[in-house]
């Protein structure tokens, strides 16, 4: 109740969505997290990396479909330099000159960076067409926690310092935390003290979207014997999360992907305002064993919405409102 009252004052009573794509370029990946099941070495028979042919064909398909987003996230690629960044950026603008590319998680811009500035870098990428970043990679914000699950992974304050560089260029960004491992409640409570301290500095994040972990085909599932999380545990999560907020990001974030979308729903009375996007295609949550589908249609979220007695609105990234959907007078 105190987080479905804190939602309806920062956020109100519209449930929000986007229509966008996920296209993952490429599942190489040097770093080797032990709650991935996305990133494979380069000489996997499961690696691959699209072919500027088949990225141009899902850009077209995602814009067919009516996305506003194409949100573009790989692995940490070891022959990839910030000119591929560049590159793949400047290839969506020009098959959708008007779609809002939400690309490259703080690894990346960490491994593209090299030695650069960060002001240098989030210039350059804004100049080839990025409009906002992922806050994922985030995981716990704690060391003790990352050292355990993704030793290779960026530490914290070098998370912090992309974080608030892109801010500082005008790059908004979402943040995430990942949770149902082998955190402890205290080290999550430090994430949220880190999240709201960086957005009390900076005003740059857009939404907070917790990401139950997805254990089944994971090393870290497998060799820590991980469950996955209850729905009733990860709904007290969401709750508190939004309670850790405070004032400070308006957006509670669901994730239909990790959760389901019935479970989402549910969560719209736990503090949750906004069930994410279509996302068309999405790998890194089913190669780590998800079972709740890789694309909805707008529909589904509308009616998920409707279904909690609650009106919906199509949003874009930047949680402009682009068409209201009301609910129905029966309701």
């Amino acid at each position: 109740q105190a987080a479905d009252s804190l939602r309806a004052e920062l956020a109100g009573d519209t449930v929000t969505f986007v229509v966008n794509r996920n296209i993952n370029v490429s599942n190489i990946c040097t770093v080797g997290c032990a709650f991935c099941g996305f990133g494979q070495g380069r000489r996997s028979p499961d690696a691959y990396e699209h072919s500027e042919e088949e990225f141009r064909r899902r850009v077209r398909e995602a814009v067919a479909f009516g996305a506003t987003e194409i949100c573009m996230q790989s692995g940490i690629h070891p022959s990839w330099t910030i000119e591929d960044y560049e590159r793949w950026l400047r290839i969506a603008k020009e098959e959708a000159p008007h779609i809002h590319l939400h690309a490259y998680s703080p690894m990346e811009i960490h491994f593209m960076a090299g030695g650069l500035p960060l002001d240098e870098v989030f210039a350059r990428l804004r100049a080839a067409g990025l409009g906002s970043t992922p806050g994922t990679a985030a995981e716990v914000l704690h060391d003790g926690v990352r050292q355990r699950i993704s030793p290779n992974k960026l530490p914290v304050a070098r998370w912090v310092e992309i974080v608030e560089a892109a801010h500082a260029a005008g790059v908004r960004s979402t943040v995430t935390v990942m949770f149902g491992h082998i955190e402890e409640p205290w080290e999550l409570a430090e994430h949220m003290r880190v999240v709201r301290s960086l957005q009390e500095r900076t005003g740059g994040f857009t939404e907070f979207v917790p990401l139950s972990f997805i254990p089944f085909h994971t090393l870290l599932g497998r060799t820590h014997g991980i469950e996955e999380i209850s729905r009733d545990e990860n709904l007290k999560h969401t709750a508190a999360f939004r309670l850790a907020l405070g004032r400070t990001i308006p957006s509670l974030q669901a994730s239909w992907v990790k959760m389901g979308l019935d479970a989402a729903t549910e969560a719209l009375d736990w503090g949750v305002n906004d069930l994410g996007g279509t996302l068309m295609e999405e790998s890194i949550s089913r190669l780590a064993g998800s079972y709740h589908g890789v694309k909805l249609e707008p529909g589904d979220l509308i009616g998920a919405a409707h279904a909690a007695g609650r009106a919906a609105a199509e949003r874009d990234t930047l949680y402009g409102i682009r068409r209201h959907h009301p609910l129905p007078v029966a309701a």
